[in-house]
This record gives structure tokens, C-alpha cells and sequence, in this order.
């Protein structure tokens, strides 16, 4: 399941033992609780490694038990890590979610990953492109023939979704993959055209690149927006021009939902607890990632594509007046 791209590495802060338990959840039943749990997230220097290692630590920290992020290849593998329960939770987005379900998942063609459940709402997913300002490129039809175009790691958001939008945009290109930090040396370097990027925003690779070389932010047209639309499942989004320090437009793009996943056999009282601390108190969780300001109670209807976990379902219901319907909630029967 795992490979070289995704070997398991708890981050030091995330991983260690915590010490500081809130007494809120201190008398709750802790039976079948596990003593530690890591988080799926992706490449270092994307949005998600730095998301999910914050509120890995963040859970741990407040329930007493050691929790950190791991680095993977992103969502569709999350998605295999969480079924299995090789990870406790992970983080996906809507489009490799369901193809998980419906058994497409390349990971693991023809098995349907019904054991990842559905946590809580993390924030959008904008797709944009970048490249250095001396390329010239400036917009996707500036883009030369057979470009070389980092999309991610394979497996991810960008490497699913990113190519078949360009070659429905009519851009012929060569594909390359690797980490953000990776791919973001690689076009400094000049060994890349451009980068292709379905991550949270700021992205933090690219907030790197932006400080040492003048960069292009490409965004869609008009045409190309509702084409992608018509084509993928995605929703309009505009960027805005505050989330890079050289962007000096609001950038329209598309976007899609992610959602935090859990394994579905977890205790019930142990997601709820993991949900409440997460989704409570939204300052604490901006405060790990500018992205987190969408982490919000009134999302949970974004997701329309996995059956909830009982403990995340019972918080929303509870709290956000969420009216998830029985037969989106997992049950062990």
C-alpha cells in the first residue's frame, strides 16, 4: 500500500506524547481508544502535511494521546491508509473520494473503500498554475507545446484531476511528479515550465518560490472556467489577490471540496471528542493554517459523497443542526 513516495514519517512535534489534557474530555469511556494515531496527510511543503501534522498534535494534545501527521502521497492513497486502518484519519478531497468508493482508486483497483468515514469539513481545494516570469508564460493558451508541467505527487489531487483539465483545455504538455518542495527547486532550477497545483491556499511551496524569483499566476478564462466545470466536479472559486504576497489580482479558478476522513471502526466517543476539539474552536485551528478559516460547522453539507462516521455524524447533529440522513452514517451492521 505504501510506497517510496509515502514512507511513514511522524513529525517530532506532532508525535510526541502529550501532557496536556483537557479536563473536558478527561472523564469520557475510553474503551478500544488507541493509545496513538497518526493522520494521512501528503508531500512536505503542501497544505496538507502542514494542516494535518497542526491538528494531529492539536487532537493529541488535548485527549492525552501521541498524534502526528505522515507524510503520503495525498488523497487517493488517505484514502486506501484510512480503509485499512493503517492511519486513523486522513484527509481527502470529494473527486478521489468517490472514485475510492466506487472502486477506481489506482491504489487498488476494483476495491470499494467503504471503512473511510467521513469527519469534518477542512476547506477548498483551488487548482492554479505558476510559473517563473521569465518563461513567459502568462495564461494557459501561452502555454508552448510539450511544456514541461509538475502536477504533485502521483496519485494526488493535482496529478488526478490537474492533466485531464489541461488536456481538455487543449495543452499539450510533459508530465512530472514529485513533492511540492521538490517540484517548486525544480522550477527555480529551470528544469520545469511550470507547476500545476490542486492544493490549500497559501500554498507554501509556492509562497517560497515567490520570495526569491518573480512569479506568473495563471488563472482561467472565463470559457476555460465553465469548460472545466461542465467537465470535472468542481466549483467556480476566486483566489484572492492577499493569499501571495506578488499576486496582484483576484484569480479566478475552481476549487474542491476536502474533507477529514476517519476510519470507521474507531469508538464512536473517541471521533466525537477528535470532531469537538477541531471544529469548536475555529481560531485555534487558523492559527496552524490560514486555509482553516473554512473549517467550519455549517460545511458539513459539502459532503455528498461518504457516509459519515457515528461520532463525527452525532457532533453535527448535536451542535450544528446538521440533518445528515441514517443511511449517510456508517454502521457496523
Amino acid at each position: 500500500m505504501r510506497n517510496t513516495t509515502a514512507i511513514a514519517a511522524v513529525i517530532a512535534f506532532g508525535a510526541t506524547a502529550a501532557f496536556a489534557q483537557d479536563d473536558k474530555y478527561a472523564d469520557l469511556d475510553r474503551s478500544g481508544w488507541p493509545d496513538s494515531f497518526t493522520v494521512g496527510t501528503a508531500s512536505q511543503g503542501g497544505t496538507y502535511f502542514v494542516y494535518g501534522s497542526g491538528w494531529a498534535n492539536l487532537v493529541g494534545d488535548q485527549l492525552g494521546i501521541s498524534g502526528g501527521g505522515e507524510v503520503t502521497g495525498g488523497p487517493m492513497q488517505n484514502m486506501a491508509l484510512v480503509h485499512t486502518g493503517d492511519a486513523a484519519f486522513g484527509m481527502t478531497t470529494m473527486g478521489p473520494a468517490r472514485e475510492s468508493l466506487e472502486g477506481t482508486n489506482p491504489i487498488a483497483p476494483g476495491l470499494q473503500m467503504t471503512n473511510a468515514c467521513a469527519m469534518f469539513p477542512m476547506y477548498q481545494t483551488p487548482f492554479s498554475m505558476a510559473a517563473l516570469s521569465s518563461s513567459g508564460i502568462t495564461s494557459v493558451e501561452s502555454i508552448p507545446e510539450g511544456a514541461r508541467i509538475g502536477f504533485g505527487p502521483a496519485g494526488s489531487t493535482s496529478d488526478t484531476y490537474f492533466p485531464a483539465m489541461l488536456e481538455a483545455l487543449g495543452v499539450n504538455f510533459e508530465r512530472r511528479n514529485g513533492g511540492w518542495d521538490d517540484l517548486g527547486g525544480q522550477l527555480q532550477d529551470g528544469l520545469l515550465d511550470a507547476v500545476a497545483f490542486a492544493v490549500g491556499i497559501p500554498t507554501p511551496a509556492i509562497s517560497q518560490i515567490e520570495v526569491q524569483a518573480d512569479v506568473n499566476f495563471i488563472d482561467f478564462t472565463d470559457e476555460e472556467e465553465a469548460q472545466i466545470i461542465e467537465e470535472f466536479p468542481v466549483a467556480e472559486y476566486m483566489i484572492p489577490a492577499s493569499t501571495y504576497s506578488t499576486l496582484d489580482r483576484d484569480m479566478q479558478s475552481v476549487a474542491m471540496w476536502n474533507f477529514a476522513i476517519a476510519n470507521c471502526e474507531l469508538p464512536e466517543d473517541f471521533i466525537y471528542a477528535a470532531t469537538d476539539i477541531v471544529m469548536s474552536d475555529n481560531a485555534r485551528m487558523v492559527n496552524i493554517h490560514g486555509s482553516a478559516k473554512e473549517t467550519l460547522p455549517e460545511h458539513w453539507d459539502k459532503n455528498k459523497v461518504m457516509k459519515w462516521h457515528p461520532g463525527a455524524a452525532r457532533w453535527f447533529r448535536e451542535n450544528a443542526g446538521a440533518e445528515i440522513p441514517d443511511d449517510m452514517v456508517h454502521s457496523a451492521e
